[in-house]
Parts: C-alpha cells; sequence; structure tokens
C-alpha cells in the first residue's frame, strides 16, 4: 500500500486556480478505486491520499496526471509500506493478508 503526501510547490492563490481540476481528478481516482481515504494535510504535506496496493509504476503515472503536478503547483512524495494489521473493516482491501 501507499501513502502519497501532496506538498504545494507554488503559492496557494496558484493552487486555488486548479482545485476544481485537481477535485475531479481525486475524484476520478476514487471511482477507479485506486484511492481508499484522502484528506487536508496537517504540517509538512497539504493533502494526504492512502492508496490500494498496485505496482508502484502504476501509482507514479497516476500521480503524474495530476493537474496539480502537471501545471508544477504541487509534487508528490510516496510512502510504500506492508500493511502487517488491519481493522476488519478494512481487512478486503489489504492483499498482503488476503492471501
Amino acid at each position: 500500500m501507499y501513502i502519497a503526501l501532496l506538498t504545494y510547490t507554488a503559492p496557494e492563490t496558484e493552487v486555488d486556480y486548479a482545485l476544481p481540476d485537481h477535485s475531479d481528478w481525486v475524484r476520478t481516482q476514487f471511482t477507479r478505486g485506486l484511492f481508499l481515504v484522502s484528506g487536508k494535510g496537517r504540517g509538512a504535506a497539504d493533502q494526504v491520499i492512502l492508496t490500494r496496493p498496485i505496482l508502484r509504476g502504476k501509482l507514479d503515472a497516476v500521480l503524474a496526471s495530476d493537474p496539480f503536478v502537471v501545471q508544477r503547483l504541487a509534487r508528490y512524495d510516496v510512502i510504500e509500506f506492508t500493511a502487517t494489521r488491519t481493522a476488519q473493516e478494512l481487512a478486503a482491501i489489504n492483499e498482503a493478508l488476503a492471501s
């Protein structure tokens, strides 16, 4: 699984102009089943996204298509991890424990 940390690289006034496109893009990733959770970050990251387990290259390609990234308004840092414990409500998405 992955945690994607989005950090703005441009002033928020510029980011705000691209926010509708970014929001549509995030909604699309949820519809496709890739994103599990997203929200505003506190601290270093401006937004935090928890993704489903997928190939890292595919995730990198998806993140590169974010309008914020395309317009060079933000960048992603990705943390890969293997979930060894999962709440019952999330057990179905943890492929490592499902097998």
